[in-house]
């Protein structure tokens, strides 16, 4: 049920719990050890690691008889991303179906305004920024945040990125890197050098943003 890539790296203890938890919508720890076939301790000690992780939401439910209430724990939005996703394939059929339906150049239309989205909503945080070394090194954290795995570098000044969500995306439709280049040159005011270096024989390419 997770995705593969989670199913290889997450403790199977943990992985049995989420899969539970997302199969019950929730239940209490005890219910949930004899489930999972663990012990009640073992069970509500991954429960509380994965809950200090973010992933589960714990709770008490009040119990119909005397005694302590009872613990109940739920997948939290955080989880989400554990599970399969209409992702980047799913977007490439999307921007295929445009080109069938409204022509050739609908696809890039539509990833022209993406990348007008994100400058708008960029600049509002970088044009209060004075430098362009500031604003480049705010953008990487920015962009850190959006799963580039992005950092800046001062000698020269670059941003040095490891993924790129979008890089599938670019291989379709190579326009939208040089949309993405030119959206970066706009937010820092400076002329950006755009290039690539292997990131191992199947792994994606690494990219570095180098301003002038």
């Amino acid at each position: 049920m997770l995705l593969p890539v989670f199913r290889d790296l997450i403790r199977p203890q943990w992985r049995a719990v989420l899969e539970e938890l997302k199969s019950s919508g929730g239940m209490p720890v005890a219910d949930l050890a004899r489930k999972s076939g663990g012990s009640y301790m073992a069970v509500k000690t991954h429960c509380e690691e994965l809950t200090k992780a973010g992933y589960l939401v714990r709770t008490r439910l009040p119990r119909s008889e005397v005694g302590r209430p009872e613990i109940f724990y739920s997948l939290a939005e955080k989880a989400d991303a554990l599970f399969p996703q209409a992702g980047t394939a799913f977007t490439l059929e999307l921007l295929e179906e445009v080109r069938r339906m409204f022509g050739e150049t609908a696809p890039e239309k539509i990833l022209f305004q993406h990348f007008q989205s994100r400058f708008e909503s960029l600049a509002a945080i970088l044009d209060k920024l004075d430098s362009p070394v500031e604003k480049a090194s705010k953008l990487a954290s920015l962009r850190d945040k959006e799963g580039c795995a992005s950092h800046f570098a001062s000698d020269p000044p670059r941003i040095i990125e490891l993924h790129n969500p979008l890089l599938r995306i670019f291989q379709r439709y190579p326009r939208a890197a040089m949309m993405e280049q030119r959206m970066i040159e706009q937010l820092l005011g400076r002329k950006v050098r755009r290039s690539e270096e292997s990131g191992g024989r199947e792994g994606m390419p690494r990219v570095t943003f180098e301003i002038s």
